[in-house]
């Protein structure tokens, strides 16, 4: 298992807001450690090395990465919580996933921290889990235009409901600094052993290469060798075999050698997409909480390293605080009289769980043998502990925002979640005619300055449409207001919210489907389509076809009311000469079956489409 390792006088005692409790490792882009927030969560916290924050276009393609790497979720990667690109030397935090690596796990040579992990290669079974795991954390990935350009054995966490994908999009901010594979700081960007043909050959890297990454990790989970050979037997060797020879496939199983042989393809366009491998290994794949996938005994291994994690506590003292943060240690607040035991629970019962939940599945599942789904963090409030939030405050809330009482054109919308204070417990979106912000919320307080009852939160901005548009609020406030309504405030500017609709809320029939127009020249086309999805969900994509190339483009669902749709300034995926980001539009059903677009804040001549075939 991964080592804990104790901090030394060149470690911080804090990064941000989380407090230091071990080193986990190293790796070209920095150190990585072991971390509590104020809010008991545990996480990982990678802090770049001195040498990549001083060049500016590492830090520009880190600023970026990180930015995208955020909207990057689901149930078979680390989430990103929390990152600081403009400190002196930048850090991201991401969710502290309690498992080992697939090359700890399949083999992994002794070194100077005793690390052995040799348990082979996995079973058939435990391959089909790897297999589908890394199909839908690609589907994650690349669905935010995100490439990972480093998929590998130690990149791939083993946990017990499934293998979970780290480090996406930072071998990317790597390469802004060096050539295709060697940084000037000398930081190989992918491994050769695991890259992709057109990596090897300095091509452009896109969707495909991971798939030929996801191929060779699956042929090393097999078999437990690479399957073009080892850097030992030569840089260079392993290189030209890629990009020339079949792959070893030696020992792979007969059910899944077709699979990885097709994601090893030397042809990008011949490879799989990563939703054609989900759906070959078939649903019975994706597994369950009742399905283990993994061999017993790694289980129980799993359990001994969250017992580890149980035992690491808060060093006293740790070191003074160097140039990466400057956070002071909070005082110690006084300790609260303990409140007597109740005759229905025992004391510990009504404690605070400070223990990450991902250990206590893991813990669970090692003492019974059977997997269940692994909890990466938050808060459990079902032990006494309740949340912090009033239940009225709870949903979501949308609503127009005014500046002195009048109307600014700008709507904000809050969704607001169970949580304690200094945890995250709101999204928020602000959609403005040419602009859309998305921020996260930590919780503050339950009160607000003058002492009533109100939701203090500090914002972060996660998202910005186009990029530096958007600005951090700070503290604001969310009120009770009367009828059922919050009232928001910030920076001179309110709002008055009201509950939106559901979070299945329904887009019509008549709008769904794919749609099309001529462009203005004539001399292309404009594709739109229309699906189902909740407001703050990607409910349309635009595809315009002109002579300068593809343009790609979504945009999120504000509102399904009243006979219209109402979704957000468009965000480019895949721009092209003359591609321009449309501001927040409204559709309409026009009486003679097409579909009318009216532009809002923006001097543009509303469109008209036509149902495609």
């Amino acid at each position: 298992m991964e080592g804990l390792r104790g901090l030394t006088a060149d470690d911080p005692q804090w990064i941000g807001d989380y407090r230091l409790l071990s080193r986990l490792g190293s790796g070209g882009m920095g150190r990585v450690y072991l971390a509590r927030s104020e809010g008991g969560r545990t996480v990982a916290v990678k802090l770049v090395k001195a040498e990549l924050a001083a060049e500016e276009e590492f830090r520009d393609r880190f600023r970026a990465e990180v930015a995208a790497a955020r909207r990057v979720g689901g149930r078979w990667t680390a989430p990103v919580l929390d990152a600081d690109t403009e400190a002196d030397i930048p850090w991201v935090a991401t969710g502290y996933i309690a498992g080992p690596s697939l090359t700890e796990v399949v083999g992994h040579p002794h070194d100077e921290y005793g690390r052995t992990g040799t348990y082979g290669p996995l079973p058939e079974h435990s391959l089909r889990r790897l297999a589908y795991g890394l199909a839908a954390a690609l589907l994650d990935i690349h669905g935010v235009a995100l490439v990972h350009r480093d998929l590998k054995p130690s990149n791939v966490l083993l946990t017990i409901d499934g293998p979970r994908v780290i480090d996406f999009g930072i071998a990317r901010a790597l390469d802004a600094v060096g050539d295709q594979t060697q940084t000037r700081t000398g930081t190989v960007v992918g491994s050769p052993s695991f890259m992709s043909p057109e990596q090897v050959r300095g091509h452009r890297v896109g969707p495909a290469s991971d798939v030929f990454c996801v191929g060779s990790v699956l042929a090393y989970a097999a078999t437990g060798r690479q399957p073009f050979g080892s850097a030992g037997s030569g840089v260079h060797a392993v290189m030209f075999k890629i990009a020339q020879e079949d792959p070893d496939l030696t020992g792979v199983p007969e059910a899944l050698r077709a699979l990885i042989g097709d994601c090893l393809a030397k042809d990008p366009a011949s490879r799989p997409a990563p939703e054609e491998i989900a759906a070959r290994l078939g649903p019975e794949a994706g597994g369950g909480p009742d399905s283990p996938w993994l061999p017993g005994e790694l289980i129980a291994s799993l359990g001994r390293h969250a017992v580890r994690l149980l035992d690491t506590d808060t060093p006293p003292g740790g070191q003074p605080p160097t140039l990466t943060t400057t956070r002071i240690a909070p005082r110690e607040a006084a300790r609260p009289e303990p409140a007597p035991a109740s005759p229905e629970r025992t004391p510990a019962s009504g404690r605070r769980r400070w223990l990450p939940l991902a250990a206590t599945a893991v813990i669970a599942a090692a003492a019974t043998a059977v997997a269940v789904p692994l909890l990466t963090g938050g808060a459990d409030y079902g032990d006494g502990s309740p949340s912090d939030i009033p239940a009225r405050y709870l949903g979501t809330w949308s609503g127009p925002v005014l500046r002195d009482g009048d109307p600014t054109g700008q709507q904000r919308r809050f969704v607001i979640t169970n949580g304690k204070v200094g945890e995250v417990v709101a999204n928020s979106t602000s959609l403005g005619a040419t602009y859309e912000c998305r921020s996260d919320g930590k919780l503050v307080s339950v009160t607000a300055p003058d002492g009533r009852p109100a939701l203090r939160l500090d914002t972060n901005v996660v998202r910005s449409i186009p990029a530096g548009r958007c600005a951090a609020l700070g503290e604001h406030t969310l009120e009770a207001g009367e009828a059922g309504t919050l009232r928001w405030a910030a920076a001179g500017r309110t709002a008055t919210l009201h509950r939106s609709g559901p979070a299945t809320e329904t887009v019509p029939a008549a709008f769904l489907g794919t749609w099309r127009r001529p462009d203005a020249d004539g001399n292309g086309t404009q594709q739109i389509t229309i699906k189902q999805a909740p407001a703050g969900n990607t409910v349309l994509t635009t595809v315009v076809d002109g002579p300068a190339g593809r343009c790609t483009a979504h945009a999120y669902l504000y509102a399904a009311e009243h006979g219209r749709l109402t979704v957000g300034p468009s965000v480019i995926d895949h721009p092209a000469p003359g591609c321009e980001p449309s501001s927040t539009s409204v559709f309409r059903r026009n009486g003679d079956g097409t579909l009318r677009r009216d532009f809002l804040g923006r001097d543009e001549q509303p469109r008209t489409y036509s149902r495609g075939s």
